[in-house]
């Protein structure tokens, strides 16, 4: 590594961990230049402290979506701030890691170690752009729709340009004709941005999410003042809407409140049925 080399890898250490010059260089030697594992060499020893901008949390950013020849990918970025995430080098840094993560189908470990425009890797430009901004950025998630079975389908909410936003939806349904009842595949990926399903049917709800919130229901009923035993018969209709209130083929249809998400794939139907293979929605800083 030439000299100059060295100084602007120490600078962007320093920027990200609060650490002095001479325990940067050393972490740097240890690490043959790896500014990554001289983040985690610094945090080993205890130099690193609260390692300044990677232990702040990154709850704004962007959801990106990138589609061609009927396949999709979609990827959350994270940054501290809204502000940060307005910025035209974030921006820019965004769109090229989308078109990177449609080429790697969504492999979020291969999309780290790809080369950007500049020849240089995503993980490097990413530590380059939080010393040159100055917040904690996260590259948290990605996905990937084949066209193997059925047509995919996304929408963007709050779009801060053609396919970028906040919210993203994608949906993968067997059964529509192309130019004929796709329009309603569309439809179904708004309804899902803005209805936020946990899964298709029943089926699709993970047990430990349902027992928790028999417990809640049932806990809640006990201490407005009634009997267990009502508490039992009153918390079999409660988990029961929630499970319809979460499940995409049971929820309210968004256009029309007097039908079901079921009852429109029904009204659809074509030549065969339509069946909701898979869905995905991110939402800026979820979770986090």
């Amino acid at each position: 590594m030439s000299d100059k080399a060295l100084l602007d890898n120490i600078k962007k250490l320093r920027e990200i961990t609060g650490v002095g010059f001479k325990d940067c260089k050393i972490a740097l030697d240890e690490t043959k230049g790896d500014i990554e594992k001289s983040i985690e060499f610094l945090r080993k020893k205890g130099i690193a402290k609260a390692s300044k901008k990677m232990s702040r949390t990154a709850s704004e950013g962007l959801v990106l979506v990138k589609e061609n020849n009927g396949e999709t990918s979609i990827i959350e970025i994270n940054s501290e701030t809204d502000f940060v995430a307005k910025n035209k080098d974030f921006i820019s840094f965004c769109k090229e890691l989308s078109e990177i993560n449609f080429l790697v189908k969504g492999n979020l470990e291969t999309l780290n170690n790809s080369k950007m425009g500049n020849g240089i890797t995503v993980k490097e430009n990413l530590v380059t752009l939080i010393a040159k901004i100055g917040e904690k950025i996260t590259i948290r998630r990605t996905n990937f729709f084949d066209n193997k079975q059925g047509l995919n389908f996304h929408y963007v909410h709050s779009a801060l340009e053609k396919n970028i936003g906040k919210i993203v939806s994608v949906v993968k349904i067997d059964g529509l004709t192309k130019n004929k009842n796709d329009d309603i595949g569309m439809k179904i990926s708004m309804h899902i941005a803005a209805s936020n399903p946990l899964a298709i049917d029943k089926e699709g709800i993970k047990k430990d999410i349902i027992d928790k919130e028999l417990e809640i229901i049932k806990a809640e009923i006990i201490n407005s003042g009634k009997p267990s035993e009502m508490a039992e018969k009153i918390s079999k209709g409660k988990i029961s809407k929630f499970i319809n209130d979460n499940t995409l083929l049971n929820q309210i249809w968004i256009m029309d409140p007097k039908k079901k998400v079921s009852d429109i794939l029904k009204e659809n139907k074509l030549d065969k049925e339509i069946k909701i293979l898979s869905f995905l929605r991110y939402k800026v800083g979820e979770g986090i």
